[in-house]
Protein backbone atom coordinates (compact mmCIF):
# COMPACT_ATOMS: atom_id res chain seq x y z
CA UNK A 1 0.00 0.00 0.00
CA UNK A 2 1.47 2.86 -0.94
CA UNK A 3 0.70 6.11 0.46
CA UNK A 4 0.61 8.97 -1.44
CA UNK A 5 1.09 12.40 0.71
CA UNK A 6 0.82 15.81 -1.04
CA UNK A 7 3.46 17.95 0.67
CA UNK A 8 2.22 20.87 -2.10
CA UNK A 9 0.04 23.03 0.19
CA UNK A 10 2.11 22.44 2.85
CA UNK A 11 5.15 23.48 0.60
CA UNK A 12 3.22 26.61 -0.27
CA UNK A 13 1.97 28.12 2.97
CA UNK A 14 4.97 27.39 4.40
CA UNK A 15 6.49 29.99 1.27
CA UNK A 16 4.49 32.29 2.26
CA UNK A 17 5.03 32.61 5.60
CA UNK A 18 8.87 32.70 5.09
CA UNK A 19 7.67 35.61 2.44
CA UNK A 20 5.60 37.09 4.89
CA UNK A 21 8.07 37.09 7.26
CA UNK A 22 10.51 38.70 5.29
CA UNK A 23 8.67 41.42 4.10
CA UNK A 24 7.78 41.68 7.74
CA UNK A 25 11.73 41.94 9.05
CA UNK A 26 12.19 44.09 5.29
CA UNK A 27 9.57 46.25 6.74
CA UNK A 28 10.89 46.84 10.31
CA UNK A 29 14.29 47.23 8.91
CA UNK A 30 13.01 50.21 7.05
CA UNK A 31 11.31 51.51 9.79
CA UNK A 32 14.64 51.44 11.75
CA UNK A 33 16.42 52.58 8.79
CA UNK A 34 14.21 55.80 8.69
CA UNK A 35 14.07 56.38 12.18
CA UNK A 36 18.18 55.84 12.37
CA UNK A 37 18.76 58.11 9.63
CA UNK A 38 16.36 60.53 11.09
CA UNK A 39 18.21 60.76 14.63
CA UNK A 40 21.66 61.02 12.60
CA UNK A 41 20.29 63.98 10.25
CA UNK A 42 18.72 65.44 13.78
CA UNK A 43 22.28 65.09 15.60
CA UNK A 44 23.90 66.43 12.49
CA UNK A 45 21.61 69.48 12.48
CA UNK A 46 21.71 70.33 16.18
CA UNK A 47 25.68 70.18 15.76
CA UNK A 48 25.19 72.39 12.33
CA UNK A 49 23.05 74.41 14.35
CA UNK A 50 25.63 75.01 17.25
CA UNK A 51 28.68 75.28 14.55
CA UNK A 52 26.77 78.18 12.91
CA UNK A 53 25.97 80.11 16.33
CA UNK A 54 29.78 79.25 17.50
CA UNK A 55 30.80 80.99 13.73
CA UNK A 56 28.71 83.81 13.98
CA UNK A 57 30.41 84.75 17.51
CA UNK A 58 34.00 84.39 16.22
CA UNK A 59 32.64 86.40 13.35
CA UNK A 60 30.78 89.19 15.61
CA UNK A 61 34.41 89.27 17.41
CA UNK A 62 36.43 89.30 14.24
CA UNK A 63 34.23 92.57 13.41
CA UNK A 64 34.83 94.05 16.83
CA UNK A 65 38.78 93.28 16.76
CA UNK A 66 38.72 94.48 13.12
CA UNK A 67 37.14 97.78 14.51
CA UNK A 68 39.72 98.03 17.27
CA UNK A 69 42.45 97.58 15.40
CA UNK A 70 41.69 100.20 12.78
CA UNK A 71 41.32 102.63 15.88
CA UNK A 72 44.38 101.96 17.25
CA UNK A 73 45.82 102.12 13.67
CA UNK A 74 44.29 105.54 13.41
CA UNK A 75 45.36 106.38 16.98
CA UNK A 76 49.09 105.43 16.02
CA UNK A 77 48.60 107.84 12.92
CA UNK A 78 47.55 110.84 15.03
CA UNK A 79 50.36 110.09 17.42
CA UNK A 80 52.55 109.90 14.57
CA UNK A 81 51.31 113.43 13.26
CA UNK A 82 51.38 114.44 17.24
CA UNK A 83 54.51 113.77 17.00
CA UNK A 84 55.71 115.26 14.08
CA UNK A 85 53.83 118.59 15.47
CA UNK A 86 55.80 118.25 18.53
CA UNK A 87 59.15 118.13 16.78
CA UNK A 88 58.27 121.41 14.29
CA UNK A 89 57.08 123.22 17.70
CA UNK A 90 60.68 122.32 19.25
CA UNK A 91 62.71 122.82 16.30
CA UNK A 92 61.06 126.99 16.02
CA UNK A 93 61.27 126.96 19.55
CA UNK A 94 65.03 126.21 19.43
CA UNK A 95 65.40 128.60 16.44
CA UNK A 96 63.58 131.23 18.85
CA UNK A 97 66.00 131.01 21.18
CA UNK A 98 68.71 130.90 18.93
CA UNK A 99 67.44 134.11 16.90
CA UNK A 100 67.47 136.13 20.17
CA UNK A 101 70.85 134.44 21.52
CA UNK A 102 72.47 135.48 18.02
CA UNK A 103 70.94 138.87 18.29
CA UNK A 104 71.67 139.53 21.77
CA UNK A 105 75.23 138.22 20.46
CA UNK A 106 75.55 140.37 18.12
CA UNK A 107 74.35 143.36 20.34
CA UNK A 108 76.49 142.82 23.24
CA UNK A 109 79.98 142.70 20.46
CA UNK A 110 78.79 146.25 19.12
CA UNK A 111 81.43 148.81 19.50
CA UNK A 112 80.82 152.38 19.99
CA UNK A 113 80.49 154.22 17.00
CA UNK A 114 79.02 150.81 14.83
CA UNK A 115 75.88 150.61 13.31
CA UNK A 116 74.56 147.44 11.68
CA UNK A 117 72.80 148.31 8.57
CA UNK A 118 71.96 145.04 7.01
CA UNK A 119 72.30 141.07 8.34
CA UNK A 120 71.21 137.75 6.38
CA UNK A 121 71.45 134.17 7.72
CA UNK A 122 72.03 131.96 5.61
CA UNK A 123 72.47 128.30 7.12
CA UNK A 124 75.62 128.81 9.93
CA UNK A 125 77.09 131.81 8.04
CA UNK A 126 75.56 135.35 8.80
CA UNK A 127 76.45 137.71 6.38
CA UNK A 128 76.35 141.62 8.27
CA UNK A 129 76.96 145.20 6.28
CA UNK A 130 77.71 147.52 8.88
CA UNK A 131 78.61 151.44 8.96
CA UNK A 132 81.39 152.78 11.42
CA UNK A 133 83.67 156.11 11.71
CA UNK A 134 87.53 154.84 10.89
CA UNK A 135 89.21 151.77 10.46
CA UNK A 136 89.57 151.73 14.44
CA UNK A 137 86.06 151.23 15.00
CA UNK A 138 85.95 148.57 12.46
CA UNK A 139 88.78 146.21 13.77
CA UNK A 140 87.68 146.39 17.25
CA UNK A 141 84.14 145.28 16.36
CA UNK A 142 85.65 142.52 14.23
CA UNK A 143 88.12 141.67 17.55
CA UNK A 144 84.87 141.70 19.90
CA UNK A 145 82.95 139.25 17.42
CA UNK A 146 85.68 136.88 17.51
CA UNK A 147 85.51 136.72 21.35
CA UNK A 148 82.40 136.12 21.73
CA UNK A 149 81.87 132.36 22.03
CA UNK A 150 78.95 131.79 18.92
CA UNK A 151 81.05 133.42 16.46
CA UNK A 152 84.19 132.36 14.68
CA UNK A 153 86.66 134.82 13.40
CA UNK A 154 84.63 137.41 10.90
CA UNK A 155 86.29 137.60 7.44
CA UNK A 156 86.07 141.01 6.31
CA UNK A 157 85.13 141.23 2.81
CA UNK A 158 84.82 144.94 1.41
CA UNK A 159 85.26 148.15 3.31
CA UNK A 160 84.25 151.40 1.05
CA UNK A 161 84.84 154.96 2.79
CA UNK A 162 81.70 157.25 2.63
CA UNK A 163 82.19 159.84 -0.44
CA UNK A 164 81.34 162.70 1.70
CA UNK A 165 83.77 161.44 4.25
CA UNK A 166 81.66 160.83 7.74
CA UNK A 167 82.59 157.08 7.81
CA UNK A 168 82.78 154.16 6.36
CA UNK A 169 80.35 151.14 5.20
CA UNK A 170 81.87 147.54 5.34
CA UNK A 171 80.46 144.14 4.96
CA UNK A 172 81.87 140.99 7.07
CA UNK A 173 81.25 137.11 6.96
CA UNK A 174 80.77 135.34 9.98
CA UNK A 175 80.16 131.26 10.87
CA UNK A 176 78.22 130.75 13.81
CA UNK A 177 79.91 128.10 16.23
CA UNK A 178 76.34 127.22 17.72
CA UNK A 179 74.46 125.71 14.87
CA UNK A 180 70.86 127.43 14.52
CA UNK A 181 68.11 125.62 12.97
CA UNK A 182 66.63 128.48 10.16
CA UNK A 183 63.10 128.25 8.65
CA UNK A 184 64.80 127.04 4.96
CA UNK A 185 66.85 123.64 6.83
CA UNK A 186 63.57 122.46 9.19
CA UNK A 187 61.66 122.33 6.37
CA UNK A 188 58.99 124.33 8.41
CA UNK A 189 56.84 127.02 6.05
CA UNK A 190 56.55 130.32 8.29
Amino acid sequence: MSITINLLAWREERREQHTRRFYTVMLLLLIAGIALGSGISHVYQRMLGAQEQRNAYIAAHIERYTHEISEAERTVLQGEQLRQQLTRFQRLLQQRTQTAQLFNDLAASLGEGVVFQHLEQRHNRLSVSAAAEDERQITEQLRRLAEMPGFDIPVLSEMVSDPQGSGRTFHFEVTLTQPSVSLADSGVSP
